[in-house]
């Protein structure tokens, strides 16, 4: 080959580099910016814990304030409630209220339950004499479960309460006496 021939060579078309990778390419890791790189990463590693730290601490400070506060507001209600105590019109009135007491020739009528009649539910009389219900507690239980479990009805069908017949007072055993009943 000639000596021209080495000099004439064919230009080839180059993309202008990017401003990023002109940057990324005249950029040099020199032993300062290492160290410098080094010393912001250390600082991080040292202090994220106390950070993390910092911000628990501030969050229990905020809550133990919250604490505070709350306890200072029921003593400023027990406070007031002390303040009422010692007004002796007060006191009087809790004793007439609360204990039922009346000065002397002053003259107490008590209405025990006012609200509800007399009369049973079913309006039968109520009587004098102790009344025993014989009641199987076993069968009401087992009945009660049944029902639960077994049944299609809604719960708001199910709430007021009734009376399941036990097997023995529907006609469904022996009742004759025959049995073995112990």
């Amino acid at each position: 080959m000639s000596p021209k021939s080495r000099t004439e060579r064919v230009p080839v078309a180059m993309a202008e580099p990017s401003r990023g990778a002109l940057w990324l390419r005249n950029f040099r890791l020199s032993g300062f910016a290492l160290t410098v790189l080094l010393l912001i990463v250390a600082a991080l590693v040292v202090l994220a814990p106390r950070f993390k730290t910092l911000v628990e601490q501030r969050q229990q400070i905020a809550q133990l304030e919250q604490e505070v506060a709350n306890a200072q507001d029921r003593l400023d209600e027990l406070d007031a409630e002390v303040a009422r105590w010692s007004d002796p019109a007060y006191v009087e009135a809790q004793a007439r209220d609360r204990l039922y007491y009346v000065f002397p020739g002053d003259t107490s009528y008590l209405v025990i339950d006012d609200a509800e009649d007399a009369a049973t539910d079913d309006d039968q009389p109520i009587s004098d004499t102790i009344q025993s219900t014989q009641v199987d507690w076993m069968d009401a239980l087992l009945a009660s479960v049944y029902t639960a479990g077994l049944t299609d009805a809604t719960p708001e069908q199910l709430d007021s309460p009734t009376q399941i017949d036990s097997p023995d007072e529907s006609g469904g055993s022996d009742e004759s006496g025959d049995g073995d009943e112990g």
